[in-house]
Order: structure tokens, then C-alpha cells, then sequence
């Protein structure tokens, strides 16, 4: 093969994937000692956390009303959409990374660092603001006496920075960092507690709720509101009054309405990604990360669903409270003591929501400096098995962060993050359904390998099939009636028919942002420029299910495809068209510097560039390694630099 040129090179560098197949994924310098429920835990304490005891009132009074169990309806099974795709490929690919690793051995390293970057970036502002609400929430309890203090003596007045530093949220990340560096086991027990605590406490809202509720709460006339709303701005006469708490009914801002507050309700069920992270930690991934997730989003659900529930039926949705619906909605009807027993519910909430925030940043850290594009010493693990060196850098940064800076104009990059990040893996499991072989190694301590071995020995007589099929040029025809079989052509066309379903997704997106006011008043080219997204949309989908799928089977895998992925990138993409300009400009911020730390570091670091064939790859120093055989040699390249030392070969341990 003749030497590619500067150029090429350079692009392959940043395509590169991830191979697997060379490792063991028995193999982890980690700890396998979590179960299934522990993940359960894990997932429901992450997702489930105060914006429960806060969300409920708010989008119902201003967006949904009664109707508010059905926006978290649509929220929940928008949210189902991406669980899935993570789940399948926790099935598939069980190691540290979430969806960094998952874009890794998929769409390549430079998508794979974006993303990873970016679950960074959202992860410490995570636990930076759920720290500051627990030291505020606490502060509360207390009369607000800490904060008075503070504001009296350490008062910051600077633009960006916090009204006074936050020295109890410092205190507290810094504790539960700890906690994580001696072990995920401790942290799996103190996280189960706190989680058993706060359902237990969501019950007693529930079953309150329904005893102390009243079914007329979701049947309110619309004369009665134009009555109260003339009451309100003091009319003299009900005449011409419009409605300022809308229609009544169980939908009392119609389905827009619902609609909206689904797309608010969405993000209440941001969490469940960290279980995707414990990868070389669960005893048995993957049966064990599948079953987490969606288990831990049903949990979810029901909690989000009763809680609503209760809360609308005790008190009619215009007189809740948007900071403190709960204890509002208790002193109501008459329960008032009962607000100490939401107060420690949502004690625990936030307590969960920040271990939730800490358990997967120092995972992702790790991952990445394992592979080479983060800085080395991240990579280290404690003799308990634990990444200590990324858990207390994690902790040091997300405590600066809670220290000095304020926090609320921040939280929106927490969303571009996790979007992308759902939108990536989607992506992901349709591009790897379609490609002609899956080389995936099976761990050799799950169960499942035995009962999927009869999927593998069919998936090989299939490739052994493949190769004797004719290659065709690309043709009409081949794209509506392809072969039986999946090839390297089918691949090639799927890979560029989710590019462009990325496009006509990020085109639609922006149509009905920004282009809605045309849409609404029926412009001829708002309507014909939508009808054609729609129907492209439509088509692109149509044409990429037409392509034979890979035939080898794992322990779980996406239903609905492709169709459930694709409406997931739909959902994710539009959600991130909604955020403000602001947060885009903080954005790029971040990518700036991320991708100063790529190109100056980790693309040179990068442990696939250092094993790539001399031959296809020269963009790295020691570019000239071959690859070993996966079947002779695990993971053992010959000349490893400085990170390699923290992927030597050995057996997991259970501790």
C-alpha cells in the first residue's frame, strides 16, 4: 500500500475506533462487586432526585395542569428511547465509558473525545449544583442562619461568581469524594439507604395524596376560573374576561401545554447514564446494565406519575406552590407537620442526586486516560480497586466550582452534554446493527455466553456467507432490494443514510424552533418546507430498515429498530435546539479547550494510534506497531508508552 499523505493520515487519526475484540472484558483493574440492585439503586438515586419533590408543582401550574401525568408520560417514554440504546450496548460492550466508549468503538475518536469532553463538562456542574441546592435546602431548615453569615462576612461581589462562597458544598464533596475513592462497594450501600429513605417518604406523599385528595381538583370549570380571574384583576364584570389559569378540565392549557411540560419533564429523568459506567464494576454487565436501566426508569415513572397525581388531586393546580408545591399542598389540607417528612425525603434526594453526579465523572476520567486521550496519572487505581487518582481530581474541580462560581447560568451546558450524549448512542446502534460482522468478545464469566453461542456459530456461517456475494456498484436498486445479507455496501449506505437522517433531524429541529410563528399562520414555504423534512425524514428511516441487519445476538438488544433510534435522535436534537444562545457561546468555551487538550495531547497519546498498523496509520510517533493476534495475545503491544502501564493483563478480583 503506498504511504497516504499528511492529510489522510491526519483524517484517519481522527476516525480511528476502539478495538475491543483484542480484550478481555473479563479483564478490569476494577472492582466487581455491584449487583443488579445495586445498579437499581444507583440509576433511581441518580434520576430520582429533589426535582421531584420541586417539578411536579411547577409544570403543573404553568404548563400542564392535571394533565401533568401524562406529560411524564411522553417524557418517560422519550427518555425509554435513548435508555435503550445504552442498554444494548452495556449488553454489547460491558466496560468503563458510557457513551464515550460506546462513540469509541463506533463512530471514531474524535466524536468519542467530543462526547466524552462534554459528559465531563456535565457531570461537574451536576454535582457542583446539586451540592449548592443540599447546603441551600439545609440552610433552609436552619433558618437560613448559614447563608446570613456567609453574606455578612465573606460576601463576593464579582460577575460569574457566587453571592458568597459556599463553604458547607465544598465540605460535602469533598466528603463524598472520599467516600469513593475507599471503595464503590461502601458508596453502593450508602447510596442504597438514601434511596430506600426518599421512596419510602414518595410513598407516603402518594398514599396521602390519594386519602386527602379530591377528584374535582381535575374537573374545574372554565366559569369558575374566568370568576377567580375576574376576582384577581378586580373586574367588575365577568364579561370579556379571558381565563389566565386556562380552560379547566384535566387539560386546561390543551395538549400544547401537555407538550410542553413533557419537554421540561424530559430532563427529570436525566441519571440513568451512570449505570452505563459501571461497566468493569457488576458482577454480571451484561445482564445486569440492561436490567438497571430500564427497571430504574420504570421506578422513576411511577414515582414521577404518583407523586404528580397526588399532588394535583390534593390541591387545585392554580394555588400550587412552584418552589415548595409539597409542603404548600400539605398545610392545605391540613397536614402541615408533614412538611419535616418531605424535608428529609428531599434531604435524601439530594444526597442520592450527588452521589449519582460523583459516581460516573471520575469512571469517565478514567476511561479516557486509559485510552490515552486524558492525562495518564487519571488512570491510576487504589489497591481496593477503585480509580482514586480521577475521584479526587473530580472532586477537587466540582468543589472549586461549588466554592466561587454561580451556578444557574451554567446548568443549561449540563443538557447539551447529556443530549449529545443520547443523541451519539442512538446513532451508534444504528450504524452497528448494519455492519457485516460484530466482533465483540463474550466475558467468559456472564452466563448468557452459553446460551448466545448457537447466535455466534450462525453470525459466522453468515460472514463465511457474505464473502462469497458479488460486491455491486451502488445502484437504486441495490439501495430498495439490497441482499439477504448485511456487506460492506449495505454498511457504506446505512452510514450515509444516518448522516443524512442527522441532517434532516437538525433541519427540522430548527424549522419548528424558530420558524414556528410562519408554520402557525400557514406560510406556503414554511408548510412546504416542512412537508418535505417529514417526508425525507420518513423515506431515509423507510430505506435504512430496508438493509439486512447483522444476525448475531446479544443479551439485549433495541427493539423497534430502526425506527425507536431514530425518533430518539429527533427527540434529543430538538431538545438541544431549544437552548438558549448564552449556552451555546459557554459552550463553545469548553470545546475550545477540549480541543486544545486533543490536538496537543491526545491524539499523539492515543493508545489506538500507538497499536495501529504502520501500514494504514502514520500519524503517530509509534504508528509502526502491528497489531496482535487477539486469539494469541490479549492486550500486549510492544513498545507502550507511559499509559500502558495501567492496562496490563490481569484478573478481576472481587473485594
Amino acid at each position: 500500500m503506498l504511504p497516504c499523505g499528511p492529510a489522510l493520515s491526519f483524517v484517519r487519526c481522527l476516525v480511528r475506533k476502539k478495538n475491543v475484540s483484542g480484550e478481555s472484558l473479563e479483564d478490569s483493574k476494577l472492582c466487581r462487586c455491584l449487583s443488579t440492585v445495586d445498579l437499581i439503586a444507583l440509576g433511581v438515586g441518580s434520576t430520582l432526585g429533589a426535582g421531584v419533590y420541586v417539578l411536579a408543582g411547577e409544570v403543573a401550574k404553568s404548563d400542564s395542569g392535571p394533565s401533568i401525568v401524562v406529560s411524564f408520560l411522553i417524557a418517560a417514554l422519550a427518555s425509554v428511547m435513548a435508555g435503550l440504546c445504552y442498554a444494548e450496548f452495556g449488553a454489547r460492550v460491558p466496560k468503563t465509558g458510557s457513551a464515550y466508549l460506546y462513540t469509541y468503538v463506533t463512530v471514531g475518536e474524535l466524536w468519542a473525545f467530543i462526547t466524552g469532553w462534554n459528559l465531563i463538562l456535565s457531570y461537574i456542574i451536576g454535582t457542583s449544583s446539586v451540592a449548592r441546592a443540599w447546603s441551600g435546602t439545609f440552610d433552609e431548615l436552619l433558618g437560613k442562619q448559614i447563608g446570613y453569615f456567609f453574606r455578612s462576612y465573606f460576601k463576593m461581589n464579582y460577575s460569574g461568581l457566587a453571592e458568597y462562597p459556599d463553604f458547607f458544598a465544598v465540605f460535602l464533596i469533598l466528603l463524598l469524594s472520599g467516600l469513593l475513592s475507599f471503595g464503590v462497594k461502601e458508596s453502593a450501600w450508602v447510596n442504597k439507604i438514601f434511596t430506600a429513605i426518599n421512596i419510602l417518604v414518595l410513598l407516603f406523599v402518594m398514599i396521602s395524596g390519594f386519602v386527602k385528595g379530591d377528584a374535582d381538583n381535575w374537573k374545574i370549570s372554565e366559569e369558575y376560573l374566568i370568576n377567580l380571574t375576574a376576582v384577581t384583576e378586580n373586574c367588575s364584570s365577568c364579561e370579556n374576561v379571558t381565563s389566565i389559569y386556562g380552560s379547566g378540565g384535566f387539560m386546561p392549557y390543551g395538549f400544547t401545554g401537555t407538550l410542553a411540560g413533557a419537554a421540561t419533564c424530559f430532563y427529570a429523568f436525566v441519571g440513568f447514564d451512570c449505570i452505563a459506567t459501571t461497566g468493569e464494576e457488576v458482577k454480571n454487565p451484561q445482564k445486569a446494565i440492561p436490567i438497571g436501566i430500564v427497571v430504574s426508569l420504570l421506578v422513576c415513572f411511577m414515582a414521577y406519575f404518583g407523586v404528580s397525581a397526588a399532588l394535583t388531586l390534593m390541591m387545585p393546580y392554580y394555588l400550587l406552590d412552584e418552589k415548595s408545591p409539597l409542603p404548600v399542598a400539605f398545610e392545605y389540607v391540613g397536614w402541615g407537620p408533614a412538611k419535616y417528612v418531605v424535608a428529609v425525603g428531599s434531604l435524601c434526594a439530594l444526597s442520592t442526586s450527588l452521589l449519582g453526579s460523583m459516581f460516573p465523572l471520575p469512571r469517565i476520567l478514567f476511561a479516557m486516560a486509559r485510552d490515552g486521550l486524558l492525562f495518564s496519572f487519571l488512570a491510576k487505581v487504589s489497591k481496593r480497586q477503585a480509580p482514586v487518582s480521577a475521584t479526587l481530581t473530580a472532586g477537587v474541580i466540582s468543589a472549586i466550582m461549588a466554592f466561587l462560581f454561580d451556578l444557574k447560568a451554567l446548568v443549561d451546558m449540563m443538557s447539551i452534554g447529556t443530549l449529545l450524549a443520547y443523541s451519539l448512542v442512538a446513532t451508534c446502534v444504528l450504524i452497528l446493527r448494519y455492519q457485516p460482522s460484530l466482533t465483540y468478545e463474550q466475558p467468559k464469566y456472564s452466563p448468557e455466553k452459553a446460551a448466545l453461542a448457537a447466535s455466534e456459530r450462525e453470525s459466522a456461517v453468515s460472514e463465511s456467507q457474505i464473502n462469497m456475494i458479488q460486491e455491486n456498484h451502488f445502484s437504486l436498486q441495490a439501495l430498495i432490494n439490497p441482499s439477504s445479507l448485511p456487506t460492506e455496501q449495505t454498511a457504506t449506505t446505512v452510514n450515509f443514510l444516518v448522516g443524512l437522517l442527522a441532517c434532516l433531524v437538525c433541519g427540522l429541529s430548527v424549522l419548528t424552533t424558530y420558524g414556528i410563528h410562519f408554520i402557525a399562520n400557514l406560510e406556503p414555504w414554511s408548510i412546504g418546507l416542512l412537508a418535505v423534512l417529514v417526508a425525507s425524514f420518513l423515506v431515509t428511516i423507510l430505506l435504512i430498515q430496508r438493509q439486512p441487519q447483522n444476525q448475531q445476538k446479544v443479551a439485549f438488544m433495541v427493539p423497534l429498530l430502526p425506527f425507536l433510534p431514530s425518533f430518539s435522535i429527533l427527540v434529543n436534537i430538538y431538545l438541544m435546539v431549544q437552548l438558549s444562545g448564552d449556552t451555546w457561546i459557554r459552550f463553545s468555551f469548553w470545546m475550545a479547550l477540549g480541543f486544545l487538550i486533543y490536538f496537543a495531547y491526545g491524539i499523539r497519546h492515543s493508545l489506538e494510534g500507538h497499536h495501529s498498523n504502520g501500514d494504514d496509520d502514520s500519524c503517530s510517533e509509534n504508528s509502526g506497531l502491528q497489531e496482535k493476534n487477539p486469539v494469541e495475545e490479549v492486550y500486549e503491544p510492544e513498545n507502550a508508552n507511559e499509559s500502558d502501564q495501567f492496562l496490563a493483563h490481569e484478573r478481576t478480583s472481587e473485594c
